[in-house]
């Protein structure tokens, strides 16, 4: 499956019929596209401008330096659409991860935390590690130390609803992130960090597992790592 593919024409609200309708093409085409046929050059010159995709990025496969399991890069958070993370949750979801410092932008959305509890419900191991929302743990230069615990704790509200569920679990840490990370199954989204630049301002790098890939499973194994060495909620006292 394209999955780049898939979700630009997802976040664009464009069926197969729609896109074999202004590529002049069958939609058993644009199926067989979906499918990880590759698109003749004019087809692919017309897909990118309806879709506003990157060539390379949709069909790796066209330039053989970029690193195999690189699906999509965003040059600041925002340009991820409200569209992209929600049909992370589309298909059958097995496993979800974040590890964060509050994950605001996604817990403050209805339809995403709705998601995120129908799948718990359904069965999905979800793991969600924050940093502990305590000005103690915070940098003594930290200008946005409050801010910070207000949102770490306003997280923590948001997810009460999921803990019940079996397959939940929300864990803190102190760690100073040099990214966030954002798992759904074999797709990892990671919010680079930079110095002087706002988190939802700094890029995000897609991943997806995939042969010969390095990219994906080097911060998977970050992810674990991180994650191994938070601590549960019943040990912290706020």
């Amino acid at each position: 499956m394209n999955e780049v593919l898939r979700r630009a024409m997802y976040g664009a609200n464009l069926s197969e019929t729609d896109v074999a309708a202004h590529v002049a093409v069958d939609p058993k085409t644009v199926r067989n596209w979906l499918h990880g046929q590759l698109p003749h050059a004019r087809h692919r010159a017309i897909l990118t401008k309806l879709l506003g995709v990157d060539e390379e990025l949709t069909w790796p496969e066209l330039g053989g330096s970029r690193q195999p399991d690189l699906v999509a890069i965003y040059p600041r958070r925002t340009a991820v659409t409200h569209e992209v993370w929600l049909s992370l949750l589309e298909p059958a979801v097995s496993e979800i991860g974040i590890i964060a410092c509050d994950a605001m932008f996604l817990l403050q959305d209805t339809d995403f935390l709705r998601r995120l509890r129908e799948q718990c419900a359904a069965g999905a191991r979800v793991r969600i590690g924050l940093w502990v929302p305590d000005k103690a743990t915070a940098a003594p230069d930290d200008l946005d130390a409050e801010m910070r615990v207000a949102n770490a704790r306003g997280a923590l509200s948001l997810l009460q609803p999921l803990l019940p569920y079996d397959g939940f679990e929300l864990r803190l840490h102190d760690i100073v992130l040099y990214n966030s990370l954002y798992r759904v199954d074999d797709h990892l989204l990671v919010n680079q960090r930079a110095y002087g630049i706002v988190e939802a301002e700094s890029p995000v790098f897609q991943y997806r597992r995939a042969t010969g890939g390095d990219m994906f499973l080097s911060y998977l194994a970050s992810f674990e790592t991180i994650w191994s060495q938070a601590e549960s909620l019943q040990s912290f006292r706020f």
